[in-house]
């Protein structure tokens, strides 16, 4: 299986966004401390639980890569979101792609807050919770490699 990074991509973005729920924190939980302590410590404490899962998800970035392996891609991002793409469902890798087209439900957009660089369109939807994915997007560190490896994945898919 070969490994793609996507923590240097997405990371920094979430990185912000514990950046601004600690000033938020800060900030106006004490102005609501001032007002309703017991409101105000209530608040503190379901931020810094929202904290923490961030920086967890943050942290499980590096370990769990998106992966290409022999008949199956895994698309997923840390521990939120993961989904296994038969190689056979696979029918492009994208070259362009317009934010209209991202918005469709039928997107699994696993950029999370970044402007995804690779979109996979699928033969056959797959199923996703309650809904049926058609592409799923991502923001890959090497797009260029994911591409490549990819090809390589449906070269040896049309040689079987």
């Amino acid at each position: 299986m070969k490994a793609f990074a996507y923590h240097r991509s997405i990371a920094p973005m979430i990185w912000a966004l514990v950046g601004l729920s600690v000033v938020e924190m800060g900030v106006v939980h004490a102005l609501i401390a001032l007002w309703k302590p017991a409101v105000g410590l209530c608040l503190s404490a379901v931020t810094l639980l929202g904290i923490a899962w961030l920086v967890r998800l943050v942290r499980s970035f590096p370990r769990l890569p998106v992966l290409v392996g022999e008949d199956i891609v895994v698309m997923r991002v840390g521990t939120l979101r993961r989904i296994d793409v038969p190689a056979d469902a696979i029918a492009r890798l994208r070259a362009s792609w317009t934010a209209e087209a991202l918005k469709q439900r039928s997107v699994l957009r696993l950029s999370l807050l970044a402007y995804p660089n690779v979109v996979i369109d699928l033969t056959q939807p797959l199923p996703h919770g309650k809904r049926a994915i058609r592409a799923v997007a991502h923001r890959l560190d090497d797009p260029a490699a994911f591409s490549a490896a990819l090809a390589e994945l449906q070269g040896a898919d049309d040689r079987r």
